[in-house]
C-alpha cells in the first residue's frame, strides 16, 4: 500500500523513529560473502595435498590457467596475476615506464590504493574533477589538468561504476597519453557494451575478499600491449633460475630484457592458492552480479517516492554495484547528512559514506605535512605541488552528498530488498520529527 504521498504504508510498529525512542525496522540477513563452491573447496584441497606450492610465471598450472582465464574473459591478450589490486597499478605503471616526475592525471574522488601506486613509482598525482552525481572522472576537467609533463591518466571506476571511457580513450589518443584502468571494484561492469578493462593501455584489479571477484587477496593486471607485460614482470616477479621455471621461461620473453632480468623485483606474484579461487570465482562472477543488478532494481523500487535520496543513472555503461551509491538531498530532507545516516542506521540500514575526505586533501600529501617521512615525501616536494589550492566542485559536492552500502547481494532477495527499502521510507515519513531533533542537537 502507498500514502498520498506515493511512499509506502509504514511498517507495522514504526510510529516513531528508532533514533528517538522507537523500535528499528531491521537489518536484512546478509548472505555468506565471499562465497566458494564446492569445486573451489575441493581444487584447494588437492593443492595444498599435491603441490606444487611455489608458482613463479605461467608455467605453473594453476597460475596458467588463472591467467588465461582472465584474459580470455577481459578480451585481452595478455594477463598478469598480482598478490593485489595495488600491485597490478603499481605494475601498469613500471611497465609503462612512468616515473621521475611524471605526472599522472587521476581522481581524487577514490581509495587512496589508486594514487599510491602513482607516488609509489615516482610520479607525481594530478587531480582532475569528477562529476558530481556518481563520483566518476569527469573528460572535460581532465583535458584541463594535461600540461607538459602529463604522460598519463588514471581512471578508477568507483563503486563499479563504468567511467566514461569513449571520452577518455579519445583524450589520451589525441594528446598522446598512456590510458591506465583502475577496475578494482568493476570487474565486469560495461561502457556502451564492452567490458572495463579493456578500453586501457593497462588495468589493474583487486581480487581481495570483499570485491566482486574475491579470493583472499589477489589481483591482476590485464594489457593487450607486449611491452608493458614484459617490463612490468621484469620489476613484478620472480626471473626464476631455480628448479621453479619463472616469467623468463615463458614463451616470448623478449631477448633484449634478459641482460636485465635479476632479484631486484618487487614480491608482487600470486599465491597459488589464490590461482585456483579466481578461475572458479570467475566461473560464477556474470551471474553474480546480475542478481546484484536485480536487487539494486528492487531496492529503487521500494524507495520510489523517497525525496531525501537520489539514485545515478547510468544512460552509456552498465555498473555491477560494487557498492551501491546514493546521492543525499539536504534540501528536501532539512536535516544534515550526519543526521540522516543515523537515522538510517538506527533502523538497521547498512549505510555509510565510503569517501570522507578526497585524497587531494589528506595530510600526508601536504608538502609541510609534520607526517613521517615516506618515498613520496621529497619528489612531491621537488614537484612543487600545492593539493590544497585545488578546486574541485564536482568532487566538494559528491563527498557532502554521497550515501554508500556495499552490495554483496549475489542471491535474488526481494525481502531483503524490502526491509532495506522500508527503513528508507520510515525515515522519509518522520522528517519532521527528525527535523526538530536536528534542530535540538545543533
Amino acid at each position: 500500500m502507498t500514502n498520498a504521498s506515493g511512499l509506502a504504508a509504514p511498517p507495522a510498529g514504526a510510529g516513531t523513529l528508532a533514533l528517538l525512542g522507537g523500535d528499528p525496522i531491521g537489518a536484512p540477513t546478509r548472505p555468506q560473502y565471499p562465497r566458494f563452491t564446492d569445486r573451489a573447496r575441493e581444487r584447494v584441497d588437492e593443492l595444498l595435498r599435491t603441490g606444487p606450492m611455489v608458482g613463479l610465471s605461467k608455467e605453473h598450472p594453476q597460475v596458467g590457467e588463472a591467467e588465461a582465464a582472465i584474459a580470455t574473459w577481459h578480451g585481452v591478450e595478455r594477463c598478469l596475476t598480482t598478490a593485489s589490486g595495488h600491485a597490478a597499478l603499481h605494475a601498469a605503471l613500471i611497465g609503462l615506464e612512468i616515473t621521475a616526475g611524471a605526472e599522472v592525471i587521476t581522481t581524487p574522488y577514490s581509495w587512496g590504493a589508486s594514487t599510491s601506486p602513482i607516488l609509489h613509482n615516482g610520479a607525481v598525482p594530478v587531480y582532475a574533477d569528477v562529476d558530481p552525481d556518481r563520483g566518476l572522472l569527469d573528460p572535460d576537467s581532465v583535458r584541463e589538468a594535461i600540461g607538459p609533463r602529463t604522460e598519463a591518466i588514471l581512471v578508477t571506476h568507483i563503486f563499479g561504476q563504468p567511467a566514461d571511457m569513449t571520452a577518455l580513450r579519445e583524450l589520451a589518443d589525441a594528446k598522446g597519453l598512456a590510458l591506465i584502468e583502475d577496475g578494482s571494484q568493476a570487474h565486469g561492469a560495461r561502457h556502451r557494451g564492452r567490458r572495463v578493462g579493456c578500453f586501457g593501455d593497462v588495468s589493474g584489479f583487486s581480487c581481495m575478499g570483499g570485491k566482486l571477484l574475491a579470493t583472499t587477496e589477489a589481483g591482476y593486471l590485464v594489457t593487450g600491449r607486449e611491452d608493458v607485460y614484459w617490463k612490468a614482470i621484469l620489476s613484478c616477479q620472480h626471473a626464476g633460475g631455480t628448479e621453479h621455471p619463472g616469467r623468463t621461461a615463458e614463451p616470448g620473453f623478449p631477448s633484449d630484457l634478459l641482460p636485465f632480468s635479476d632479484s631486484l623485483n618487487y614480491t608482487y606474484r600470486l599465491g597459488v592458492l589464490n590461482a585456483v579461487l579466481l578461475v572458479e570465482q570467475l566461473a560464477k562472477l556474470d551471474a553474480e552480479n546480475d542478481a546484484r543488478r536485480r536487487n539494486r532494481d528492487r531496492f529503487l523500487e521500494a524507495i520510489e517516492g523517497v525525496g531525501s535520496v537520489r539514485a545515478p543513472d547510468y544512460p552509456d555503461g552498465d555498473p555491477v554495484f560494487h557498492m551501491v551509491t546514493l546521492n543525499f538531498v539536504p534540501e528536501h530532507a532539512g536535516v544534515s547528512k550526519e543526521t540522516y545516516l543515523a537515522a538510517l542506521q538506527a533502523e538497521g540500514a547498512p549505510v555509510f559514506s565510503y569517501i570522507t575526505t578526497p585524497l587531494h586533501r589528506l595530510e600526508r600529501l601536504r608538502p609541510d605535512t609534520p607526517a613521517p617521512r615516506v618515498m613520496w615525501s621529497e619528489h612531491l616536494r621537488r614537484a612543487g605541488v600545492d593539493y590544497a589550492a585545488l578546486e574541485l566542485p564536482g568532487c566538494d559536492a559528491k563527498v557532502e552528498r554521497s550515501i554508500e552500502m556495499s552490495w554483496n547481494w549475489i542471491d535474488d532477495d526481494p525481502a531483503a530488498m524490502a526491509q532495506l527499502g522500508a527503513a528508507f521510507v520510515k525515515v522519509e515519513q518522520h522528517l519532521d520529527a527528525l527535523r526538530e531533533h536536528d534542530r535540538r542537537a545543533g
